[in-house]
């Protein structure tokens, strides 16, 4: 009995059984004396006794219920300014504790793995029955570890409510473990944290400002080095930002190739007369922002200040500033329809002559179309060579045919991916968008420094030996970028040549921020699951003591 319920520094009295889900157990000190607590004297008076009933673990999913005796001794020294005293069990019970450090312990680890709420609602069919605040408290309470002092560190930003609140994540990357979370991504915190921790040699991070200049405040004997994803994230950012602006350009340029013939839909369906008037006055209204927007930009308005005071978002702003003209939505591409698995019935029907919509949609029926003839008839509306007998005559009149417009083209941030992939990774759709696009001169420019650059960084990707000839490479890029007259890469590449230690260095070194990548997925995820209780000194106890 003693094994299955063992009780540290007590000797058990009884076992009763309480009800049918219960289990009550009686123990007592096994010594027969105590130490007083202040001057630490040795009594064998027993002044008197009470009884404490802190909650233990459950034993075969039932509950147990500890009654502990406890004596209260008289201190025989006349210095002590203490009459009496309480004995203590300080493994198995902590002063004035309800329930056993066992459960308290396993109470922890269950709230650090789960989180307040959704490990209240499980503890209680455990029969470990404890709020979700209780919980909370508990996780504070538990000591931080110590890791080794690191050498080699990774550092980026993580947004603890995103658009608002960013904070810093700083992960050892030779052990591969999260250090610390920090309170914002700004240099005066991050240069703090470092002037702590002299030992760093090198220090992994984004192309972030802050953490540029707090490294060199911080740490200025470190190695920075620019974690290569993310330049090559910063290129395609700015093939896209050169394409929001010249996209209306490029919507001109007519394709290369001839599309294939196909009886699939190329098109959406034509919208009502209500729909299309809505949306037309919906561009109006955009249209008058963009023109608001380039008024105030031309007056010499900040984006902030246009963000602030117009109250759209800055991505909007930024690129209604920056675009030659008003960026309308290219022609999107037909979705899918129940009606595209009976479109060759269709042709076939129409070709020998049926263009009877009720005619038809009973065939489709019959094949297993659960549409309505509606449908059948908006799809007939574009290729009667006759009018229909229920169409009025008057309705009849020609109306001109406007101009066939180009194919659409993807959008600039698609179209930022498939100029910077080599030519033999694309398929045949953005092939022909790429040879379209290519046909502009600035475009053409713009795409070979763009594959330049992503050659020489995926050089170094991988187990591959750093090639010697890297740092040359890079120099004659920065001078070709600089000198190319597109001011968005020369912009690029001034940034680049600003960063150019860090760069390089990203180029030749295996370091980078993958690491701290991966923890960030994993700290969204415990905030997630937090619900509205993340707090950073929660969340940052609980992700710590996780890891």
């Amino acid at each position: 009995m003693t094994q299955l319920f063992p009780m540290p520094g007590c000797r058990l009295v009884r076992v009763v059984r309480d009800g049918h889900s219960a289990i009550t157990v009686v123990a007592e000190a096994k010594r027969d004396h105590a130490r007083c607590p202040r001057c630490r004297a040795v009594s064998t008076s027993v002044h008197s006794r009470y009884r404490r009933r802190p909650a233990d673990l459950p034993a075969s999913g039932e509950a147990i219920r500890l009654h502990l005796e406890v004596r209260r001794f008289y201190c025989r020294d006349p210095a002590c300014p203490r009459q009496t005293f309480a004995e203590r069990f300080p493994k198995l019970l902590a002063r004035h504790a309800q329930r056993t450090r066992r459960l308290a312990e396993a109470q922890a680890r269950t709230g650090l793995a789960l989180g307040g709420q959704p490990a209240a609602r499980l503890l209680a069919h455990l029969a470990m029955p404890c709020s979700a605040t209780t919980l909370l408290r508990t996780i504070r309470s538990v000591p931080l570890p110590k890791p080794p002092r690191p050498c080699v560190v990774g550092v980026d930003d993580w947004a603890l409510r995103k658009g608002r609140t960013y904070g810093s994540i700083v992960v050892d990357l030779e052990r591969r473990r999260p250090l610390d979370l920090l309170p914002d991504r700004s240099a005066e915190t991050w240069a703090a944290w470092l002037r702590h921790e002299p030992q760093i040699r090198l220090v992994a991070r984004d192309r972030s400002t802050e953490y540029a200049r707090g490294t060199t405040l911080g740490a200025p004997a470190a190695v920075q080095v620019a974690d290569r994803w993310h330049l090559l994230l910063n290129t395609r950012q700015m093939v896209e930002r050169w394409l929001a602006r010249v996209h209306p350009r490029l919507k001109l340029l007519p394709p290369t190739t001839a599309p294939a013939p196909s009886t699939q839909r190329i098109r959406a369906y034509p919208r009502s007369p209500a729909e299309t008037l809505a949306r037309a006055a919906a561009v109006g209204r955009w249209e008058e922002l963009y023109d608001d927007v380039r008024r105030r930009r031309a007056d010499g308005q900040s984006l902030r200040q246009i963000n602030r005071e117009t109250g759209l978002a800055r991505a909007t702003v930024r690129k209604y500033a920056f675009a030659e003209r008003f960026p309308r939505h290219g022609r999107r591409g037909p979705g899918c329809s129940i009606l595209d698995p009976h479109l060759d019935h269709l042709h076939a029907r129409q070709a020998a002559g049926c263009e009877n919509a009720m005619q038809l949609w009973r065939e489709l029926r019959s094949r297993g179309f659960a549409g309505t003839v509606k449908q059948i008839r908006r799809w007939l509306s574009e290729r009667r060579t006759r009018p229909a007998r229920t169409t009025i005559r008057r309705l009849q009149t020609p109306l001109p045919m406007a101009p066939a417009a180009p194919p659409p083209l993807p959008s600039p941030k698609q179209l930022s991916w498939q100029l910077l992939r080599e030519p033999h990774d694309l398929d045949a759709e953005a092939a022909a968008a790429v040879a379209r696009v290519l046909q502009d001169d600035e475009a053409a420019k713009v795409a070979d420094l763009g594959r330049r650059f992503c050659r020489i960084v995926r050089s170094r990707c991988g187990s591959a030996p750093v090639e010697p000839g890297i740092a040359p490479a890079f120099d004659a890029w920065l001078s070709d970028a600089r000198a190319c007259g597109v001011r968005v890469v020369e912009s690029f590449a001034s940034s680049l040549a600003q960063d150019g230690a860090a760069v390089l260095a990203g180029l030749r070194l295996p370091w980078s921020s993958g690491q701290a990548e991966g923890q960030v997925n994993r700290l969204k995820l415990l905030k997630r699951a937090m619900y509205g209780r993340a707090k950073l000194d929660l969340l940052r106890r609980r992700f710590l003591l996780a890891a």
